[in-house]
């Protein structure tokens, strides 16, 4: 018998977090994404620092259930619950690297033009539905808290996930567009990337870069793919697993839905899981100065400062 959850209150997306924790889980996966073979590979139909914000958002009722995946599903790879959030900041470094393999630097300053009154603005209409309680107020709290360039970015991309997430029951109950709410997804990870070309000089070449951002991807949907499928056995009777770990791809078109995002539950074992990525040399960091917290950049890169 399942146990009672705790948490019935809609996840609410989270920011992707420091440049310096996120390029420390892409050091941690690398080895991972560098074995991937290339017929593990999937499109990337998806807005990856949006998905990255989901499965930050609903890690916590993800390891709430996490004894029971063990104990119910013996077979289940329960590792990838834990290897789930260092996988989601992994693919959000991977994605800035990928920028800055471009010409980013030359847009930072426009873009920090448009970025700072465009997250004012969305962060007042945020408030305005918390007040009504019909975005999360804690979440909002947490993105207003935010300061500097670096917090701006970040908090473009919790933004436009807080937003894109509930659209359906806020959309005619406040100012905010959807154009605007998907050109704060655009800015996020673009000021992001400028910043760290400003600091540290372009990534790696495109090819090397995008060959690791579709890998990285890959892993994250894999490991997220299986976690739902587990879910999805455990709360079958109760109804509520699209709450604790909603699909990534809902009311998104582009994909056909997977085995995890039908209605089959899985059986007593891992599924041999879906599509997954490989991968050449390491790439450098993508680490603006003003970051909060100082750690290493992977690979020999120059440390965070």
């Amino acid at each position: 018998m399942a146990r009672p959850f705790s948490n019935k209150k809609k996840p609410a997306p989270k920011k992707p977090g420091a440049t310096p924790q996120a390029a420390a889980a892409f050091d941690k996966t690398l080895p991972e994404i560098e074995a991937l073979s290339p017929d593990r590979l999937i499109a990337i139909n998806l807005d990856i620092p949006r998905m990255v914000s989901q499965v930050l958002g609903v890690l916590p009722g993800l390891v709430v259930l996490r004894s029971d995946i063990t104990e119910r599903l013996q077979k289940h790879d329960v590792a990838l619950v834990d290897r789930l959030e260092t996988y989601a900041l992994a693919a959000w470094y991977a994605h800035l690297v990928w920028l800055s393999s471009g010409g980013a630097e030359n847009a930072l300053k426009p873009l920090v033009e448009e970025a700072v009154p465009l997250r004012e603005n969305l962060l007042s209409d945020a408030e305005a539905l918390a007040r009504r309680g019909l975005l999360d107020a804690e979440a909002v709290a947490e993105i207003r808290a935010g300061q500097g360039h670096i917090d701006t970015a970040n908090d473009l991309v919790a933004l436009s996930a807080l937003f894109s997430g509930s659209w359906s029951e806020i959309a005619g109950k406040t100012a905010a567009t959807e154009k605007e709410v998907n050109r704060a997804g655009e800015i996020g990870p673009l000021l992001l990337a400028a910043l760290g070309v400003r600091e540290h000089g372009k990534g790696p070449g495109p090819t090397e870069a995008a060959d690791k951002r579709a890998r990285a991807f890959a892993l994250l949907v894999h490991a997220y793919d299986q976690t739902r499928r587990a879910v999805a056995y455990l709360r079958w009777n109760e109804g509520d697993a699209d709450t604790i770990a909603p699909s990534l791809y809902k009311g998104r078109g582009g994909r056909s839905a997977s085995s995890s995002d039908t209605a089959a539950a899985p059986q007593d074992a891992a599924p041999a899981g879906p599509t997954v990525p490989a991968s050449p040399g390491a790439a450098p960091p993508v680490v603006p100065a003003d970051t909060a917290a100082p750690g290493a950049a992977p690979n020999g890169a120059p440390p965070v400062v």
